[in-house]
């Protein structure tokens, strides 16, 4: 099995040494018809993504509105991520049997209903399964955007190209809150996603138009057993992450946490063990071989961590602004938008950087960037002044571009072409999968401590610092893990030499 065999009739593979012209210098090595449709994936998955966390700045306002608490708003955005997590492992089997142009109209359709049915949500469960089929199209899309990059530009850019998708990957989620802020200053909650409709639309139209097939589809084996293990692994256990939240705010679960997170780790010894005995005849749904690679290996370790701490820190910092600080939701969106400009105006550079000195001399800097913003995160308090959340999380904005491009990039280019789809698959699930633990973790923690406060004698505001100190405090913990594994990455050895990713079997 495969993942780039394509009709006589596709382009010339970049790799191959296509013909450039002297007008795009920049870009000699990629056909024209890779850069069009790497630009319609990039401005789709950019507005599929930012809705990852458009919610943040709103989930006080809907608290309110829906009278629910912090515990169970957070289903927003874990709800969200929870899908990705579950259908993601998919995508490598999903990318095979179907062309491209089909795989993306699928994927933007989706998101588009669930945009409108979001939009019109009368109560809060139907805005919940709005967020699902919004996720649905969403998992899609970024696998389909990380392997036409890895199959169809030449290793020696595709570090500025990958620097262009973390931009994707967590500009977009950065700037979530801005967006949704400036919107609720003005207008609605439902206006976060009656604005978004019609670039849906004229996206889904022009990519419909304009995306042509680059690879023949062809029979891969469907094993329903492997999906159902693999929804019942990831979903039990972010599940049961989540309900600690809800648990620790007073609140009755269906499930019970634990019995939650155990069938979930029960699930995923059987799909691993599953997955293992598939692959020797290429039929796995989700291929684990590219844990082989220690490059792959380490990146994904390091990546779990920061999207960890990007995702915890997102969804509490707007909870702190406002409710701590006295914020409106205006000013909370204009307090992240500088970090989130630092980290998409940084992409690209770090990339470039990347393909010259490759990720050691930028991973290890951006670790301590990260650890550094969250150990100054845990002295915020009820006094403190807004300028120096805006510097702090500048700093994590940074930290974090350093990270992401040099790893997603090294640990993908450790593989054989062979197993692009299916690293991708793994490092997007396993980033939804840390995103969404980050975020029920740190609200879990908050709440705890919120409430050890209260019992305290301590006021709720005072209180609701105390709790986001304490979950500050846990993330700088995590972040010191990732200090440590920056030494263990290095430039991947066993990467396809250039010329050899499309033609080497």
């Amino acid at each position: 099995m495969t993942v780039d065999q394509r009709p006589p009739d596709t382009p010339e593979a970049p790799d191959a040494a296509p013909e450039t012209t002297a007008d795009t210098p920049a870009e000699q090595g990629i056909p024209r018809q890779i850069k069009l449709v790497l630009g319609v994936l990039l401005v789709a998955a950019f507005v599929m993504i930012l809705n990852e966390t458009v919610m943040g700045v709103a989930l006080p306002q809907l608290m309110e509105q829906f009278s629910v608490t912090a515990a169970t708003v957070q289903w927003l955005t874990t709800g969200f991520m929870l899908t990705m997590a579950v259908v993601i492992p998919m995508t490598g089997l999903i990318l095979q049997r179907f062309t491209t142009r089909t795989v993306f109209i699928a994927s933007l359709a989706l998101f588009t209903a669930g945009t409108i049915l979001a939009a019109s949500a009368p109560v809060f469960p139907v805005l919940v399964a709005a967020r699902v089929i919004q996720a649905s199209g969403t998992a899609v899309m970024l696998p389909l955007l990380m392997t036409t990059v890895m199959t169809y530009v030449p290793a020696d850019r595709r570090g500025r190209t990958i620097g262009l998708i973390t931009i994707v990957i967590a500009v977009a989620p950065a700037i979530g809150p801005t967006f949704s802020g400036f919107i609720l200053s003005q207008l609605s909650w439902h206006w976060m996603f009656l604005s978004v409709i019609p670039i849906a639309v004229l996206g889904l139209i022009l990519g419909a138009a304009l995306i042509k097939n680059l690879a023949e589809p062809r029979a891969v084996k469907f094993d329903p057993l492997s999906a159902l293990l693999s929804a019942v692994a990831f979903g039990g256990i972010i599940y049961g992450l989540s309900s600690l939240g809800e648990a620790a705010a007073g609140a009755d679960t269906p499930v019970p946490p634990y019995a939650a997170i155990s069938a979930g780790a029960v699930s995923m010894i059987l799909f691993v063990l599953r997955q293992l005995r598939l692959q020797r005849t290429d039929s796995a749904l989700l291929d684990l071989r590219p844990f082989l690679s220690r490059s792959f290996t380490v990146g994904v370790i390091m990546l779990l961590i920061s999207m960890a701490a990007l995702f915890g820190s997102l969804i509490l910092l707007p909870i702190y602004l406002q409710n701590v600080l006295g914020l409106t939701t205006l000013q909370t969106g204009l307090v992240v938008l500088p970090g989130g400009l630092a980290m998409g105006l940084s992409g690209p550079i770090v990339g470039r950087l990347f393909d010259r000195l490759g990720p050691r001399p930028l991973v290890i800097p951006g670790s301590f960037g990260v650890a550094g913003a969250l150990a100054l995160l845990t002295l915020l308090d009820q006094d403190s002044p807004t300028w120096f959340v805006v510097v702090i999380h500048v700093i994590m904005s940074l930290g974090l571009s350093l990270l992401m491009t040099p790893l997603m990039t090294s640990s993908l280019g450790s593989l054989r072409v062979e197993l692009y789809s299916h690293g991708s698959a793994i490092l997007s699930t396993l980033q939804q999968v840390a995103g969404a633990a980050g975020t029920a973790v740190f609200i879990t923690l908050m709440t705890t401590g919120t409430a050890a406060s209260l019992d305290e004698g301590s006021t709720q505001v005072a209180a609701e610092a105390a709790g986001v100190h304490l979950a500050f405090l846990w993330g700088t913990g995590m972040a010191l893990v990732a200090v440590a594994a920056a030494f263990l990455v290095k430039k991947p050895e066993n990467a396809p030499a250039e010329g050899d990713a499309i033609m080497s079997h």
